[in-house]
């Protein structure tokens, strides 16, 4: 089944209004948007199911609105979008056509990502999901091979309502600055800022933030929050580029290591 039809026949509805209530109105007709605050009023809360269709509601809305941020959505910015619900989330093709539906309403509804990202902050607690959408939203930001100015300030503004340390701006900056040449050469920040720290952290704490963020990206911990099957697919991925960091910079400080001691 898809998570369409498990979250609406379990009551779904974020029992609320806001924007994540109204696009999920938006997307299953205006009936069911009416129906939200009923079922509020009567008691009725989301199980798994409902909480995972809005998860992607609300992730899905924030993904057209920084999209649009500088005034129209670009073809590559529509094709990472495409490319991540095929290669990353891996929805099914009825499930595909519904997340389209959700980026499209909400491009163009009265909410701006900032009421998105407020309330979403407010449903998802688990901090690295809340860094994987602002990560999405940095991948969106310079799907055309550049960075806006109307896109950079969101970027800047947004982790405060996503309930992240401003300092991720940075972090996620000098990552996909980078990317036009990856992170091989003759500097490993590329690496240390997906860990998280700085090349001036001794091994011990260079483990310890590999720790950290290895476990806030286990496919284990992701399902405990009740999120998507398929968004857990993404976090494996996440926690490849985990491992595949800290790997690289414990071979890189071996190989100065010896170098040192010749």
């Amino acid at each position: 089944m898809s998570w369409l039809g498990a979250g609406i026949g379990a009551g779904i509805g974020m029992m609320f209004g806001g924007p994540i209530g109204a696009a999920l109105g938006a997307w299953v007709g205006s009936s069911f948007g009416s129906g939200l605050k009923k079922l509020s009023d009567a008691g009725v809360t989301l199980n798994r199911d409902g909480a995972q269709t809005v998860f992607i509601v609300a992730l899905f809305s924030m993904l057209a609105k920084m999209a649009k941020a500088d005034g129209q959505v670009s073809k590559a910015e529509v094709q990472l979008v495409d490319d991540f619900i095929n290669t990353n989330l891996r929805l099914s093709a009825e499930d595909r056509q519904q997340a389209i539906k959700i980026f499209q309403n909400a491009k163009d509804d009265q909410f701006n990502i900032y009421d998105y990202a407020n309330q979403y902050r407010q449903l998802i607690r688990n901090q690295a999901m809340r860094e994987m959408v602002y990560r999405l939203l940095f991948a969106v930001a310079f799907a055309d091979g550049e960075l806006h100015p109307a896109e950079e300030q969101i970027l800047r503004r947004i982790p405060e309502a996503l309930g992240l340390n401003a300092s991720i701006f940075t972090t996620m900056f000098n990552e996909f600055a980078r990317q036009g040449h990856g992170p091989q050469g003759d500097s490993l920040q590329a690496h240390y800022d997906v860990l998280g720290c700085s090349p001036e952290v001794d091994d011990r704490e260079l483990k310890l933030a590999y720790r950290r963020k290895a476990a806030e990206f286990h496919p284990d911990k992701i399902a405990s929050k009740g999120l998507p099957e398929e968004f857990m697919r993404h976090a494996e991925d996440q926690m490849k580029s985990v491992t595949v960091a800290y790997d690289t910079i414990v071979a890189a400080r071996k190989r100065q290591a010896a170098v040192e001691r010749a």
